[in-house]
């Protein structure tokens, strides 16, 4: 349990309090009870059943009605201990079986009248684990540790880590009263004044060492400052931009070219929604990196999202005095010897690329601004060795489609500076996301071949589900046959692509797609991200109650790329689970990805989210990302100020945070490392 030492005991907080001197009567009991706690006199014991349904089952009578007791573990010793005729106390969870009151393995006491009068607090019970139990060292115990523990400390052994004008502004309980309160509050308002002073510390600390590492990064990291908005920017901006920018295209632009101006390295996560406009913000960054004489590179985790961002800047780019080139793994021989030449002297502006941009040797003349595309997808290695293609490293700019929610960000990315696109393009058409199951597929399949009809596209997508890539392949494999019964050859043509696909061979089948030239693409997830096909205008997601939220929305941001209606079909089978129904539910409800990642982490909690990096940020034993978000928020806001004003907490009134910090930093325990 990770008990170790007196703080970790301390800090083994209890999941609940019983207020011994509240006893219900039996005849309160109802389906809407949960725990309870009534006292009675015990009847009848009995052994019931026989091997794996054997229990211990016995009565417990008040002047109001008979309630059962069951156990099914540790019955002997139950049964020993139990006394037919005396008057216990008895808590648990309540339930009915054949419409009588039930509670099993529930905690029991003898009843004496000092009981209720002893104790002036609320009694804690503590999370333990079956194996401790059948040790005997259940919650009880494990509270008989902490009682003890507590008589023995004073003030001095648990300080106060946070600044006096801090308290008084917040009114927050003292720290050690805190930890005296969580465990043993005399009422429900004292335990709730202690867990909220102690939850706004967790927050407050992770907030402060976030802010302090990205102070940290910010005076030693120099940079390449870009002095000034020059010719080819304005020239673009403009005569060539295709469209209006959105206020928050406009807002992330500013934050960039005050970062660059600067004179230290910009590192800053830059997150839209699918199809926010990041591209363009991307390229707008990249010519104010040309007008300062620097070159800019933008790294893109597969070859087809390499060219596509290729083609789509080079199109925009067209009337610009710019060079930019594409630099992927089958760039030939002597195309690749050529554009390495003109990087090293200086006369091509951008390159696009794979991890072909890292390999040794590429040599830039002067790389001033790295972008990193879905750079989730690159490890950090990888991302390194950017940095080190220039004497001071370049800006950083890495981007996301996928949304990462404000409490996460504000957490696991909290020490990069952070961006959010939080508005679409206008004239985006909204994609209508419907849910259907196996009786309607005919019906999906007539509606798909109506679209095609009218020159439109469609993805049909299968998970992966099964840990076994055969199986998985035989999954597909089954889904491809049916889908060529319903749209035969050579009317209809289909591209399929899988991970056992040699690499050439699947980029060939996605480029058949991208030009046209297939009518459907069937494919596991690998065309996630990125894939851009104005044309396609429908996507089907087969065993849609087998994918998680993030990733439905990803696969639905593949269509409503162009200007036609775009549809989203969630085909499930007919039987779901209440957490696959409440998904597929949000999908029809939103387009919004933001609302989208904050159920996600609603759903399955914080560290079941994808890419959240492993950072103690998220490790807090009290405070929850998902129920305590204006507390987060509040202690994120005071840790700024407090930086702000004293950015090394070197004042007075700041030193015993400084103190507490600097002695957390520094706890390593020795022995549990072996």
């Amino acid at each position: 349990m990770n008990i170790f030492t007196f703080g970790d005991l301390l800090e083994h907080f209890p999941n609940r309090h019983i207020d011994k001197t509240s006893v219900s009567t039996i005849a309160e009991i109802s389906a809407a009870t949960d725990f309870i706690q009534v006292k009675g006199v015990i009847e009848d014991i009995a052994i019931i059943g026989e091997k794996r349904s054997k229990r211990l089952v016995a009565y417990l009578r008040d002047r109001t009605g008979l309630l059962e007791l069951c156990w099914f573990q540790g019955i002997n010793w139950v049964q020993k201990n139990l006394h037919a005729g005396s008057h216990y106390l008895v808590f648990g969870k309540t339930g009915f079986f054949n419409g009588r009151p039930q509670m099993t393995h529930p905690e029991l006491e003898v009843w004496s009248p000092s009981l209720a009068d002893g104790k002036n607090y609320l009694e804690p019970i503590y999370p333990t684990t079956e194996k401790l139990k059948s040790r005997a060292l259940n919650g009880k115990q494990i509270g008989k540790l902490t009682q003890v523990l507590i008589s023995l400390i004073s003030p001095k052994d648990i300080r106060e880590n946070l600044p006096e004008h801090l308290l008084q502004k917040l009114k927050l309980e003292g720290r050690f009263n805190s930890y005296i309160n969580i465990h043993y509050p005399k009422n429900y308002e004292e335990y709730n004044r202690a867990l909220e002073r102690l939850k706004f510390e967790e927050l407050f600390i992770a907030q402060t060492r976030l802010g302090l590492t990205r102070l940290d990064r910010h005076r030693k990291s120099q940079g390449v400052i870009f002095e000034k908005v020059g010719d080819i920017f304005n020239n673009f901006y403009n005569n060539y931009l295709p469209f209006q920018l959105t206020g928050a295209q406009k807002r992330v632009l500013k934050e960039i070219r005050t970062d660059t101006a600067r004179g230290r390295q910009m590192n800053r996560l830059l997150q839209g929604d699918v199809g926010s406009g990041k591209t363009i913000v991307a390229l707008l960054s990249m010519l104010l990196a040309a007008d300062n004489g620097y070159q800019s590179c933008m790294m893109a985790p597969t070859e087809i999202l390499a060219t596509q961002h290729f083609l789509g800047l080079s199109h925009l780019l067209k009337e610009m005095p710019v060079n930019i080139r594409l630099l992927t793994g089958s760039t030939k021989t002597a195309e690749r010897r050529e554009v390495l030449g003109k990087l090293a002297d200086g006369s091509l502006n951008m390159i696009v690329g794979t991890h072909a941009i890292i390999e040794d040797p590429v040599v830039f003349h002067s790389l001033g601004l790295a972008i990193v595309d879905e750079q989730h997808r690159f490890g950090v290695a990888q991302r390194a060795k950017l940095w080190n293609k220039a004497p001071l490293p370049p800006h950083v700019l890495v981007m996301t489609a996928t949304p990462i929610p404000r409490t996460l960000a504000m957490t696991a990315y909290g020490d990069l500076d952070y961006s959010v696109m939080d508005e679409l393009p206008p004239g985006r058409i909204a994609i209508t996301t419907v849910h259907r199951n196996e009786m309607h597929r005919v019906k999906v399949m007539d509606f798909i071949r109506d679209e095609i009809t009218k020159g439109r596209q469609a993805y049909i997508i299968f998970p992966l589900i099964e840990e076994s890539d055969k199986l998985d392949y035989e999954n597909l494999m089954d889904g491809y046959e049916h889908i060529k019964a319903f749209f035969p050859e050579p009317k209809y043509r289909i591209s399929m692509v899988h991970g056992r696909l040699p690499a050439q061979q699947k980029e060939t089948n996605m480029q058949r797609f991208v030009s046209g030239d297939t009518h459907i693409m069937v494919s596991t997830t690998v065309i996630e991200v990125g894939v851009n096909v104005p044309n396609a205008s429908i996507m089907v997601i087969e065993n849609a109650e087998k994918f998680g939220l993030s990733q439905l929305h990803q696969l639905r941001g593949r269509v409503g790329r162009g200007s036609e209606k775009s549809y989203c079909i969630l085909l499930t089978g007919n039987k779901l689970s209440n957490d696959a129904r409440e998904r597929i539910k949000i999908m029809c409800a939103t387009n919004d990805g933001f609302k989208i990642a904050e159920k996600d982490l609603e759903l399955r909690g914080p560290g079941d989210i994808e890419g959240t990096r492993q950072s103690g940020a998220l490790n807090f034993k009290l405070a929850s990302l998902i129920n305590d978000k204006e507390l987060l928020e509040r202690a994120k806001v005071e840790a700024d100020l407090i930086l702000q004003q004293d950015e090394n907490l070197n004042a007075e009134e700041n030193l015993r945070l400084k103190t507490y910090l600097q002695l957390q930093k520094g706890k390593t325990v020795w022995s549990r490392i072996s």
